[in-house]
């Protein structure tokens, strides 16, 4: 019988040597693509200061070789990632074994630390023993019998620690992974993949998926998202919560109903688990700026788009990647990886808010896909004839192209969809008929009109997406501004001031600052809300423009009672999403807002 994940958790304690300088900080499975490498293994992530990280690095490739051999995995890798910390170190290995090759990366470390701090190893043979037991009692054959036939066949596989499935959606089939058939025995002509696509990027992703899907659904498809929200096939959510990383993509794969999927992605699932898949159709990257550094070893923008790429490696032959052209950061990184796109027989699909931008022209000239914005309407190049496809004033998250950044999310999903070879009349129609309203791209600029005055609820969290929502309200008239605002405790001060006047683009006439009892993480209660009030006394506003409450849900509640007739007010909720919105119907009727990200 094969021993629990818990039993395999804790079968080994590999001890580390102990430095104030040089440690293991943490290690983990990687079950999937991710950013050094299209294998599943382990990583383990290494602090190293005051240290050669050329040395250091040396000496891992070599003792992680050593030990790779020693346990009869001579066939797999090992590499290294250096950055401003330390060092992020890999070791491919069998699919079937990936919690120990969690004790075999710690074991490498081990014996590289021992040998940087010079200290006296544990004794190899009795090393190598102890990880032999584990890796007998994980090993399942007919796992990676089934992998290997899968790859075979043409088809995905997908395995986790309880199921392993074949195919994806209507092609697919599942079983439990200790109920494993062999590969004579499957029914292969039954399995197939479907179109998939991964939507990354640091702004844009929820919106896109939902929009995406729309499009799909205009086109008669059965479609599937996972996003920070839920995971949904057709109208059927199959469970709330945040779905960005590997979990919701199995979970949404392995549904027989599924003809498409549009998979949301976060930086956190790539790095802490890799991706679900090998076999995407299609990706597109939305945008990356400047979010969540200083974790995993990324600590700055370029890092963060090579993280933001690792979508790139789950395509299939012949899959496209969709690219805002106007991001610099992505140009750049594309036209590194421009040799590897060509060897593998991919599509790079460019759009732009300009036709005159240098990727488009070159695009129309070299016959490849790209859409752009012209004379109010989005247009699209298939390598042979250009059209205007819909116009932006009928495209209603655009705001007849105010919102700028929501007119790269549809030049975006027209690309992807088109990519996908759906029906044209299925985009135009995806795009219209998509609003901002909380059913179709909840907590996305969803706007309500309370006693005459405008009230929008967005998730913007980071610098760049607060910004953009505060710069496209600023073409909305108003008689006063009001905006509500928290952050979570995980940002430094400097953070925080810094989002809070990102804010401050909306000109408030009235600030209203709430705690996130759920996202303190850290931080003691009314920590946060005092360095945004700091701020908003930076920024110039009085004591008496300042209100103070507990909670979003408190924070809404204030915005109502100061409420007056041409008001518009922004509420950024990070939680209690669904009773601020609650709230706000229960006073006034929805709008069709045409912004979202």
């Amino acid at each position: 019988m094969r021993p629990s994940v818990e039993e395999l958790e804790e079968a080994l304690d590999i001890p580390q040597p102990a430095s104030d300088s040089l440690y293991l900080a943490d290690s983990r499975r990687l079950t999937g693509p991710g950013l050094l490498w299209d294998k599943p293994g382990a990583i383990a992530e290494v602090v190293a200061r005051e240290f050669a990280l050329d040395a250091v690095e040396k000496i891992w490739m070599r003792q992680a070789r050593i030990l790779l051999d020693a346990v009869g995995w001579a066939d797999q890798q090992c590499c290294a990632r250096q950055h401003e910390d330390g060092l992020n170190l890999a070791i491919s290995a069998p699919m079937d074994q990936l919690y120990s090759a969690i004790f075999v990366v710690q074991a490498a470390w081990h014996y590289s630390a021992c040998e940087i701090l010079q200290q006296s190893p544990e004794p190899l043979e009795q090393m190598v023993s102890d990880l032999h037991g584990v890796m007998q009692s994980e090993a399942n054959p007919p796992l990676i019998a089934l992998q290997q036939a899968a790859a075979e066949q043409g088809v995905d596989f997908i395995s986790d620690d309880d199921e392993l499935s074949l195919g994806h959606g209507c092609g697919s089939q599942t079983w439990r992974v200790d109920q494993l058939p062999i590969p004579g025995d499957v029914d292969w002509g039954k399995l197939h993949d479907v179109p998939v696509a991964m939507i990354t990027g640091t702004n844009g992703k929820s919106t896109c998926v939902r929009l995406a899907a729309a499009v799909a659904t205009a086109a008669g498809k059965v479609a599937g998202v996972t996003s920070t929200d839920f995971v949904r096939v057709g109208e059927d959510i199959l469970d709330h919560g945040d779905y960005s990383g590997p979990g919701g993509a199995r979970m949404l794969l392995r549904d027989p109903r599924l003809e498409l999927a549009f998979l949301e992605v976060a930086r956190g699932g790539i790095l802490r688990r890799g991706l679900a898949l090998h076999r995407a159709q299609a990706a597109l990257i939305t945008n990356v700026a400047a979010d969540h550094l200083g974790q995993y070893g990324i600590n700055t923008v370029p890092a963060l788009i090579e993280v933001k790429f690792s979508v790139f490696r789950t395509l299939a032959p012949g899959g496209v990647l969709v690219l805002n052209a106007d991001d610099e950061g992505l140009v750049q990184q594309a036209h590194k990886l421009a040799a590897e796109v060509a060897a593998q027989e991919k599509t790079v699909s460019w759009f732009s808010l300009e036709r005159a931008n240098p990727c488009i022209r070159a695009a129309l000239a070299n016959g490849s896909p790209c859409g752009w914005l012209e004379d109010g309407s989005l247009w699209y190049f298939d390598g042979v004839e250009q059209q205007a496809v819909i116009a932006v004033a009928d495209v209603p998250i655009t705001l007849a192209g105010a919102a700028r950044y929501n007119v790269q999310n549809a030049l975006g999903v027209m690309c992807l969809s088109i990519a996908f070879a759906l029906p044209m009349d299925s985009v135009r129609a995806g795009l219209t008929e998509f609003h901002n309203s909380p059913q179709d791209n909840p907590g996305r600029f969803n706007e309500f009109v309370v006693e005459g005055a405008r009230v929008f609820v967005d998730f913007a969290h980071n610098p760049h997406s607060i910004a953009a929502i505060a710069e496209t309200m600023q073409v909305l008239p108003a008689k006063r501004r009001l905006l509500m605002l928290g952050h979570a405790g995980d940002r430094s001060d400097d953070d925080i001031r810094g989002l809070t006047a990102g804010a401050f683009k909306l000109s408030p006439d009235h600030v209203i600052i709430t705690e996130i009892p759920d996202y303190l993480r850290g931080r003691k209660s009314g920590e946060v809300s005092a360095v945004i009030r700091r701020e908003c006394l930076q920024q110039g506003l009085q004591e008496q423009q300042l209100s103070f409450r507990e909670n979003p849900l408190a924070g809404a509640r204030r915005a109502l009672e100061l409420l007056q007739p041409d008001d518009l007010v922004l509420l950024l909720v990070h939680s209690d999403r669904d009773a601020v919105i609650q709230l706000l119907e229960s006073h006034a009727g929805a709008c069709h807002s045409a912004v979202s990200r």
